[in-house]
């Protein structure tokens, strides 16, 4: 019997997960690398409070971390936050054994400041969102294991 698609009035978080566990067990055994994969959150608060001003969030699995999301405020920025937190995940990153970090940026938010701190572009969709560009950028912390075209 063919499976129905069904697409659900309240999508919920247990739905990725459900598909998430399905595609990873999937994904383990056609790779030979099972991998957990591990979140990883570094935050940003002011001295002496709960709130959450910013900070970095990302997954690490396959032995690369993927940076998810990065936030400085604009009155904190120009402050060296944003290097701080990316070479906090960074030795986050090898603690854990991984070979690089990943991430991706909009024309319209920092990729020149990745490519400072040696991130270079793998790809780019063009005009995503609308009059913008989406570029992928990588950097590899073990150098041991050669680059592929």
């Amino acid at each position: 019997m063919t499976p129905e698609i069904t697409a659900p009035d309240k999508v919920l978080p247990e739905h990725r997960q459900a598909i998430f566990r399905l595609l990873d067990a999937f994904n383990d055994e056609r790779t030979g690398f099972p991998d957990p994969v591990t979140p990883l959150a570094l935050l940003l608060k002011e001295p002496g409070q709960e709130t959450i001003i910013g900070g970095l969030w990302g997954v690490s699995y396959w032995r690369w971390l993927f940076v998810d999301l990065l936030f400085v405020p604009q009155a904190h920025r120009g402050k060296g936050l944003g290097t701080a937190l990316m070479k906090e995940a960074e030795g986050k990153a090898r603690e854990r054994g991984c070979i690089g970090v990943w991430l991706l940026s909009f024309s319209f938010q920092a990729p020149q400041f990745y490519q400072r701190h040696g991130y270079r572009p793998f790809g780019t969709i063009a005009d995503y969102p609308p009059g913008h560009d989406c570029t992928y950028l990588m950097k590899r912390l073990d150098q041991s294991v050669p680059e592929r075209p």
